[in-house]
């Protein structure tokens, strides 16, 4: 859908009344120009390995948005957010479309056990595409960042963020990324994808010699290679869905937990969040649900508190939404965690 915000008539915007279809997650009244937040979204699956349907999670969480109103008890003055929707760069999906089909054909071939070398030709193509994916998530993160905007990203597997982290990395050194996620995400060129969903955080470590901290929240599925990781590095500091439980089963708050997650983060953090951090009674359609994980409302006092904390928000993704067979409730979902993640990021910006 074409974004014709600018055409809206500001003065008559009612935040209490039914959404409307203005080209903008939410139906905010908010054009390019004025806007301090630029969504960005990025419709991509090339890489999955189990579920597809992510390249259409933007889509569907931006028609779900019109659902959500536009007042949230903490920060009672939601709908004056100044957050405008990039419309989506048509030559994605077919740049998707080519990868996936490679990609596609790579997977299958593990399965029926050939050799990897069978298979170069395959891979590099999708390492191809994936490299034009992150260089224009890249430019197009400088270009609203150099003119002085937050950037938030709605994918889409959770490849997408690579060139919004980097870009930012080299604006805030040491910035520190909180990961959301079921997925340890540490796997390095999976199925021999370089950049593949499941090597993200593998990827900005490599990739992003500024970083100073990523901090996994809720990981419950991962491999032991990647356990050996994230316990021995001193970039990553894990709070496995494991560890969570067990110390909610011990008596702790979900309160005391998440300061010490928030304490483990320096000034300037990314929020990286996928949305199978989430039960997956909250995601039933994305690509890889995992038992486990933390309920929306966990989610959202983590956010919350990380957004009082004095830290400042400077981006954010949020990925793997994927539309159910069975109706809208995951972009649903997916629309609700953007708005949390919009109002949090907003507010520890504004107290800078």
């Amino acid at each position: 859908m074409k974004n014709n915000i600018e055409n809206l008539e500001k003065t008559s915007f009612d935040p209490d009344a039914p959404g409307v279809a203005n080209g903008n997650f939410f139906g905010l009244p908010c054009g390019e120009q004025e806007a301090d937040t630029v969504i960005v979204q990025v419709p991509w699956d090339a890489t999955v390995s189990y579920g597809k349907g992510t390249a259409d999670g933007p889509q569907a969480m931006l028609d779900a948005s019109l659902q959500v109103d536009l007042f949230d008890e903490r920060f009672p003055d939601a709908s004056r957010m100044k957050v405008w929707t990039l419309p989506e760069e048509p030559g994605l999906r077919e740049l998707n479309g080519r990868a996936r089909g490679a990609a596609e054909q790579v997977i299958y071939a593990w399965e029926q056990g050939r050799s990897q070398e069978s298979m170069a030709e395959l891979c590099d193509e999708v390492n191809a595409c994936s490299s034009e994916l992150n260089a224009y998530v890249e430019h197009v993160s400088e270009k609203y960042l150099s003119a002085g905007k937050s950037v938030v990203l709605t994918g889409g597997e959770h490849s997408v963020p690579l060139g919004l982290i980097k870009a930012l990395s080299r604006r805030y050194p040491g910035m520190g990324i909180l990961h959301v996620d079921a997925h340890s995400d540490t796997r390095k060129a999976y199925e021999g994808f370089r950049y593949s969903h499941a090597s993200i955080m593998y990827n900005a470590m490599t990739e992003c010699a500024a970083l100073g901290r990523i901090t996994q929240v809720g990981i419950r599925d991962f491999c032991s290679s990647e356990y050996g990781l994230v316990t021995s590095s001193d970039l990553f500091i894990p709070f496995t869905d494991f560890r969570i439980k067990e110390g909610l089963y011990d008596g702790r708050t979900w309160k005391s937990i998440c300061q010490e997650i928030v304490s483990t983060l320096p000034e300037n953090v990314y929020v990286s969040f996928d949305i199978d951090g989430l039960s997956p009674e909250y995601c039933p359609g994305t690509g890889t649900p995992v038992s486990g994980g933390l309920t929306f409302s966990q989610a959202d006092y983590l956010l919350y508190l990380l957004a009082m904390s004095g830290r400042r928000i400077v981006g954010a993704d949020l990925c793997e939404v994927a539309p159910g067979s069975q109706g809208e409730w995951d972009a649903n979902v997916g629309a609700r965690v953007l708005f949390k993640l919009l109002l949090c990021s907003a507010y520890s910006r504004k107290k800078k």
